[in-house]
């Protein structure tokens, strides 16, 4: 699937990668229709800046974390091709439906888990935003019991905490494929299971409230450089 872009012209402040090829807002996208029921699709405004011409198009996704404990239970909720891109300011909005319940387990449907959305040039990703997700049964249940099973996924409400997003930079080439670099292949996948992993860790145990206290979302370098 590939779609067109649409293009602003209102100057916004960006922070610039390598290569000066691409750079991301500070705010790079906001989550819609929010909070929403579990069934219902999820919908990102997403905003970027492009310095240079780019040959070809660029990759989204959206993921779905469906258990800390097992990632063959994640999900990908939808990937696009977006191209070509002017360069300037571009804007448009990524759409994708709701995970399917058959494939998550039945004890982590409830509680917090992670959505995250990833961009790849030339199958290279190089920016992946991770948001915490809280999904709460809507009608009251004894806590020592728990909700009724199986759960009425009607009544089940998806909160995204789109203020927190944590966003994560990945180094690569922009230039011709030769001359990418083969540590920077071999380092990613790695590099990218750590960043879920570590908001798995941190989302173990608390709630929507205490994620909430926690300091918005940091611009990561996975090289080693921070993003300012």
């Amino acid at each position: 699937m590939c779609c067109q872009i649409c293009r602003m012209s209102k100057n916004l402040k960006s922070l610039h990668l390598s290569h000066h090829c691409f750079s991301s807002l500070r705010r790079p996208q906001q989550v819609l229709d929010n909070p929403a029921p579990f069934l219902s699709p999820f919908s990102f405004e997403i905003t970027f800046e492009c310095l240079q011409p780019l040959s070809d198009d660029l990759e989204w996704k959206v993921l779905y974390v469906g258990s800390a404990e097992d990632t063959s239970h994640d999900q990908v909720l939808d990937e696009i091709l977006v191209g070509p891109i002017p360069v300037g300011i571009n804007k448009f909005i990524l759409s994708a439906d709701p995970p399917d319940i058959t494939q998550i387990p039945e004890g982590d449907i409830l509680g917090v888990t992670v959505v995250l959305v990833t961009c790849s040039y030339r199958d290279k990703e190089f920016v992946r935003v991770g948001y915490y997700v809280n999904n709460e049964y809507e009608e009251p249940y004894d806590e020592e019991v728990g909700p009724p099973k199986p759960l009425d996924m009607t009544k089940v409400r998806r909160n995204v905490l789109a203020e927190k997003p944590r966003v994560t930079r990945f180094p690569i080439h922009w230039g011709n494929e030769e001359e990418e670099n083969s540590n920077i292949m071999q380092e990613e996948p790695q590099q990218q299971q750590s960043v879920e992993g570590q908001m798995l860790e941190e989302a173990k145990g608390m709630g929507m409230g205490m994620l909430g206290s926690m300091s918005v979302g940091e611009d990561v370098m996975m090289d080693g450089e921070m993003i300012q």
